[in-house]
């Protein structure tokens, strides 16, 4: 020690460095470790630690189920499962932070980054050019550090590999009622791990229950009503066509309160028609969001925050499932399944614009093209892959989201005159498109399963066999990380 201290005592002009080298040895690729070598060779040692510790452990069936039956097992259990998500929880976040930031160094350089970019509000990361065509360049204009929606919902996200049940607890406007799985939401909620019984007899009794009301589970809730709905009166004649308000002298309404949302029911009640489109955020996400909702009537236009009232939008189901209310999107094949799987919301009496221009034969059947040719309006597409998510939305947003279903009643009005004059004065074709519409009012959302047994990608259990291995946990489970 004396030697040391005397050696650092004499100092020596040759023995300098410069602050940067000082600096540079210092540095650390992350606390506790000096390199990124050090940090995975500690990272490998902990992960076969955890293997081995996870051996140890009581093996599936009989073994386990003993050990179960003791409460102090059981609790030692909980413990460490909740210390699991805590820590789950965390290396989510961390994940979340370290890709975001490789794909904006990935963006940077592979060149997308542009330096034009629309006026955004300051703390907004620069759009990004993802798809680029010989006509038009969509930006991907995307939030930086925005606080995950999710974490806000009532209901949590599920990205399990578990067959889609739908959310629907009450029916308006039924002929036939609601099955009783679903009208008992209580029933859908209890687990038999929430019962007095033996671990053993768990998955026994959650098979037989699942069995009971698998046909339900699984079933279109208004299956019947879509199957006798019939194509309103009003269709069958050449419509007078209704000239749209000016964009500029039109009001538009924001709505995110439970209040506004009921007064918005109310007032579809009282129309004929309306229209509706949504904007989905899907970007770096595994079944995506449904983030805006956009209704347009004769006179008005309203945007509804669903990241707000995702758990109250089931409230709209009184009209959207109305047969004297015409329902009118555009290419509404994915509509049909956000509306399902976020909010429970199902159509009834759709008509769908682009199955018009299709048996028009327009040429091209996307809404901007339909926009061009019937209303001389040239829309803007900037926004089309803007990251919906952003709250509060820029005003550029809004009115993006506004102009998508503003003009789309005069549009539908449009093209059933084109579609009774091509078809001889007579509302055949108009019956086809509406045919089209209900038929695609049908679709069921579906997540993609992996089942063992020979399940095909994608189906509904059908089978005992297959229930079996669906209620019982026979599912290849994937971790899947919501952003």
């Amino acid at each position: 020690m004396a030697a040391s201290s005397s050696s650092a005592a004499t100092v020596n002009p040759s023995d300098h460095s410069s602050p940067a080298e000082e600096t540079e040895e210092e540095t650390e690729f992350c606390r506790g470790f000096k390199d990124a070598d050090a940090f995975v060779k500690h990272g490998l040692g902990a992960v076969v630690a955890a293997t081995k510790a996870s051996a140890a452990l009581p093996a599936a069936g009989d073994e386990f189920d003993l050990y179960r039956s003791f409460p102090a097992f059981q609790q030692f259990c909980a413990a460490q499962g909740d210390r699991l998500l805590h820590g789950y929880d965390l290396v989510v976040d961390s994940n979340d932070a370290v890709l975001e930031k490789v794909g904006i160094l990935l963006d940077e350089a592979s060149g997308v980054s542009r330096t034009q970019q629309p006026v955004m509000p300051a703390g907004y990361q620069p759009p990004k050019i993802v798809v680029k065509s010989l006509e038009e360049t969509f930006h991907l204009l995307h939030a930086k550090n925005i606080q995950r929606p999710q974490l806000k919902f009532k209901d949590k996200v599920d990205n399990s590999n578990t067959p889609f049940v739908s959310r629907i607890f009450i029916k308006p406007n039924a002929v036939k009622p609601l099955p009783s799985y679903f009208a008992n939401k209580h029933i859908r909620k209890e687990r038999p791990e929430d019962l007095d019984v033996p671990a053993a007899l768990v998955d026994f009794i959650h098979q037989q229950r699942t069995k009971e009301h698998v046909d339900d589970m699984f079933s279109h809730p208004y299956q019947y009503e879509l199957d006798h709905v019939v194509m309103p009166e009003s269709l069958k004649c050449k419509p007078e066509v209704q000239m749209y308000k000016p964009l500029a002298e039109s009001t538009c309404q924001f709505i995110n309160t439970l209040d506004d949302l009921v007064a918005l029911n109310e007032k579809l009640a009282k129309v004929s028609e309306f229209a509706v489109d949504l904007e989905h955020h899907s970007y770096r996400s595994f079944l995506g969001i449904t983030c805006l909702m956009q209704i347009s009537t004769r006179e008005e236009d309203f945007l509804i925050d669903t990241l707000e009232l995702r758990s109250e939008m089931y409230i709209l189901n009184e009209t959207f499932t109305d047969p004297a209310i015409v329902k009118v999107f555009h290419g509404a094949d994915s509509d049909i399944e956000w509306l399902q799987k976020d909010f429970g919301l199902y159509v009834v009496n759709m008509f769908d614009t682009h199955h018009a221009a299709r048996c028009l034969n327009l040429g091209r059947n996307s809404l901007d093209h339909l926009l061009k040719v019937y209303c001389s309006v040239n829309s803007d597409k900037r926004y089309q892959l803007a990251d919906w998510r952003i709250r509060p939305l820029p005003d550029e947003m809004l009115k993006y989201a506004q102009a998508d279903t503003h003009y789309l009643l005069y549009v539908y009005d449009r093209v059933r005159a084109a579609l009774y004059d091509t078809s001889n004065s007579q509302p055949t074709l108009i019956q086809q498109v509406w045919a089209k519409s209900r038929d695609l009012s049908l679709k069921l959302f579906q997540v993609i399963p992996y089942f063992y047994g020979g399940l095909v990608h994608g189906a509904v259990p059908q089978t005992e066999e297959e229930l079996q291995h669906a209620a019982a946990g026979g599912i290849q489970t994937a971790v899947r990380l919501e952003r």
